[in-house]
């Protein structure tokens, strides 16, 4: 099932179905190389065990990142101390910075994505508000649509606390608003930091080491609709299928509790393998809706979870190995940034399909998080 390209190249759009139109990505200005993490983190929290110094340089080499962006910065620390004593009571100073911090990227990167889709902030009907890293009522969505003058009649859906599936539930989201409102134009905004789960190593916490290890801050738009308008936008993908499904039994696998020391994450070991165990299945589902059979027939833009995900995807459907470049690329470049990074994912994508002389037509987006949940879009390149 295939699609002739015209257009110099292009390829047709199918009518009403939901395309990305325009992308934009923004972080915070601080930005950590990975090989001084370690110092600074131990330095910052006022932690002089040497075991977990060494785990954490451990964990650091094998996350394969290279460079993360971060809210968290020397100034915070001097305002908030309290952040780095253990067990201290600070979810309300957490908030005050998250809030903040969350919804100025969130701008920054809607701004970014408006300016490339080149039409009028009016013409956008609905938002699709996505983030983990804050709480407030009301919520972020309200305070991005009016600080973007937005129209006051625009509808907003809030996706909150879905960890890094976030991103590709909502492009689902979006993708059934637009398809069933034509003419519609819908904003996604992801938005995320670390803020609510920093503190101070402690060994009854191993998984905090990985968190320091892999976590980064950021925030990134898109922006879908159907049948775009061929002078002034360009889209460059086709969300084609989207499903969710949960794994039954194994909502412990990632568990995540708010408290008043802010929110602290654990993460089963066999998180890997339950993900290896039903990728298949996911994937033949997707592809069978295009009569495809060949996993290497395909592009790939995967969450990136961590390495070990990416690693057992790759084997366990014998992908190769340039298959999953953009989600290492992204891994590498910004760390898991949760919701935010399959965005990230999708932008590498764009560029690499531009580059090829005959790219792939079809391709799966995936993520997985919290539920065991799966996310899972058959999109189609326009490139």
């Amino acid at each position: 099932m295939s699609t002739p390209n015209v257009n110099g190249g292009k390829r047709t759009n199918m009518p009403g179905k939901a395309t990305v139109l325009a992308l934009g990505k923004a972080f915070p200005q601080q930005l950590i190389p990975q090989e001084y993490l370690v110092e600074g983190y131990f330095r910052d929290t006022k932690c002089e065990d040497s075991v977990m110094k060494e785990k954490l340089e451990r964990l650091c080499k094998t996350t394969t990142v290279k460079t993360r962006y971060t809210v968290m910065c020397k100034e915070i620390l001097d305002k908030y101390p309290e952040l780095t004593t253990e067990g201290s009571p600070t979810i309300q100073q957490r908030l005050e910075i998250a809030n903040p911090a969350v919804l100025k990227m969130a701008i920054e990167a809607s701004l970014a994505c408006i300016k490339e889709w080149g039409r009028p902030v009016g013409d956008i009907t609905h938002v699709v508000y996505v983030s983990s890293s804050e709480i407030r009522l009301p919520g972020g969505d309200l305070y991005l649509a009016s600080q973007l003058g937005l129209r006051k009649d625009v509808g907003r859906v809030m996706l909150y606390f879905l960890g890094c599936y976030g991103g590709v539930s909502g492009l689902r989201v979006a993708k059934d608003i637009a398809e069933n409102n034509p003419g519609s134009r819908v904003l996604l905004t992801t938005s995320e930091t670390t803020i609510l789960g920093y503190r101070p190593p402690n060994m009854s916490r191993p998984y905090d080491l990985v968190g320091a290890a892999l976590f980064g801050d950021g925030a990134a738009a898109v922006i879908i609709g159907t049948d775009p308008l061929s002078d002034i936008e360009s889209p460059f993908m086709e969300l084609t299928y989207a499903v969710q499904q949960f794994l039954p039994g194994t909502h412990n696998v990632i568990n995540g509790r708010l408290s008043e020391e802010g929110i602290n994450f654990k993460l089963g070991r066999d998180l890997p393998q339950k993900i290896e165990e039903n990728i298949e299945e996911f994937c033949k589902m997707l592809m069978e809706k295009a009569d495809l059979k060949d996993y290497n027939d395909l592009f790939w833009a995967v969450h990136p979870g961590g390495p070990a995900i990416l690693n057992r995807l790759e084997s366990n459907l014998n992908l190769k190995p340039e298959k999953l470049q953009c989600s290492r690329k992204a891994l590498m470049d910004y760390g898991n940034v949760s919701s935010n990074t399959i965005i990230y994912v999708m932008s590498y994508m764009r560029e690499e399909l531009k580059r090829r002389d005959d790219g792939e037509e079809w391709g799966l987006v995936l993520a997985f998080g919290p539920g065991i949940t799966f996310e899972g879009i058959l999109v189609r390149s326009l490139q």
